[in-house]
């Protein structure tokens, strides 16, 4: 399991990387405002931010109780991405409609571009992640994928 320091740095990383991202994506396709959408990504940001943290402890227990180790398979990050997404989205696309004076419909079309774009975000920086900072302590699982690995 990972540590309380870890899933800050998780956090934060991904919450930083992603908006360089996405808010240059939603000025662009969209023609909002830099600066507006920048504050209101930086808000959201914010709300990722907690979203994230609390998720990934749940999604890591669950693991854990189920399997008895935290290491993900294809299918459980797809699934991890898409979960993480679909909680931000009931947030979102409300909150997204009033800061931009839009639709409940523009928003959810935007908010629609922004889960494509966190989707594969999501998955890359994860991955990414957990290649750069590996979860200690299961060596006996370590070695197993090591050995599968190399046959």
């Amino acid at each position: 399991m990972r540590q309380t320091a870890d899933r800050v740095r998780h956090a934060i990383g991904f919450e930083l990387i992603g908006l360089l991202g996405a808010m240059p994506l939603l000025s662009v396709l969209f023609g909002v405002d830099p600066m507006h959408s920048g504050t209101m990504g930086l808000f959201f940001s914010l709300i990722a931010t907690g979203w994230n943290y609390f998720y990934n402890v749940w999604f890591d227990r669950y693991l854990q109780k189920r399997q008895g180790h935290g290491n993900k398979t294809q299918r459980q990050r797809i699934a991890h991405a898409l979960g993480f997404e679909l909680g931000l989205l009931v947030t979102t696309i409300p909150l997204m409609a009033w800061w931009l004076d839009v639709s409940l419909l523009s928003a959810l079309i935007m908010d629609a571009a922004m889960i494509v774009y966190y989707l594969f975000f999501a998955y890359l920086y994860n991955l990414a992640y957990d290649k750069l900072f590996p979860i200690v302590g299961d060596s006996k699982l370590n070695q197993k994928v090591v050995s599968c690995s190399t046959q």
